[in-house]
C-alpha cells in the first residue's frame, strides 16, 4: 500500500525501527515512540456525536487500537506524533471533537490543496520545522477548529478558520499535524523535517516504565 511505503520510508530514514500495527494485532509490550498516521474517519460515537451523511470509511477497531496504544504512550510519556487522521484522533482522545465535514480538502474531491503554514514562535513544531512559512498539504475532510479543540491542548498553526498542527505541554514531545510531510513531493523540505525532531526526542528521552 502506498500511504504505509511512505509512512515507513520517512520515518525509517529519520533512523527509525519500525514496528507497523493493524487493527487486530497485538500492542508490543515495549516501543519507545508512537506515530498515528492517517486514514480513515474516526467514529463520530468515539466523540459523543452522530454520524454525518458523510462519514466514510470508518474502522472501529482500528480506534479501539491506537486509542488503547495512545493511552499507553501518554501514560509512559514517550514522544507522539500525529498526522492526519492521528492529529485528529489525539484531539478526541484528549477530551475535544471534530468538525465532521469540511468541503475542498479532500482528496477524493479532486487536486490536494496546498497552503503555507507558520508554526508559532518557540513551539516545539518550530524547533523541527522552523517558525517560517512552508507549504503543506491537506487531504482530510473532518477538521478541529478551536471550538472543538481538546482542553489543554496549544494551536500551534491556524489555517482558514482550522487548528491544523497542536502540541500539548503536559507531556515531554507531543506534537500533531493535519497535513501529510510523509508526501514529500507536496510539502516543503522543512515539513520533512519533523521525523527528524521526532526521532531525536525519542533518543534522548528514556520511556517511563509502566
Amino acid at each position: 500500500m502506498r500511504a504505509r511505503a511512505e509512512y515507513l520510508a520517512a520515518l525509517r530514514s529519520a533512523g527509525l525501527d519500525v514496528i507497523a500495527l493493524d487493527p487486530h494485532d497485538a500492542v508490543p509490550q515495549d516501543f519507545d515512540a508512537l506515530c498515528l498516521t492517517g486514514g480513515g474517519d474516526i467514529e463520530p460515537s468515539r466523540y459523543g456525536e452522530p454520524a454525518a451523511a458523510e462519514t466514510d470509511d470508518v474502522d472501529p477497531a482500528r480506534d479501539a487500537l491506537e486509542l488503547r496504544v495512545l493511552s499507553d504512550a501518554l501514560d509512559r510519556d514517550i514522544p507522539v506524533l500525529g498526522i492526519c487522521r492521528g492529529f485528529q484522533l489525539i484531539n478526541v482522545a484528549r477530551g475535544g471533537s471534530l468538525v465532521q465535514h469540511v468541503g475542498g480538502h479532500s482528496r477524493s474531491q479532486g487536486a490536494v490543496h496546498s497552503h503555507e503554514a507558520v508554526p508559532a514562535a518557540g513551539s516545539l513544531l518550530a524547533g523541527a520545522t522552523s517558525d517560517r512559512a512552508h507549504v503543506v498539504n491537506s487531504s482530510h475532510h473532518q477538521a478541529v477548529t478551536d471550538a472543538v479543540l481538546a482542553p489543554g491542548l496549544v494551536p500551534t498553526v491556524r489555517i482558514d478558520g482550522l487548528v491544523e498542527a497542536f502540541e500539548d505541554p503536559a507531556y515531554r514531545w507531543l506534537v500533531a499535524v493535519q497535513w501529510h510531510p510523509e508526501r514529500t513531493a507536496e510539502v516543503s523540505a522543512e515539513a520533512t523535517h519533523i521525523f527528524r525532531a521526532f526521532a531525536d526526542a525519542a533518543s534522548r528521552q528514556p520511556a517511563r516504565a509502566r
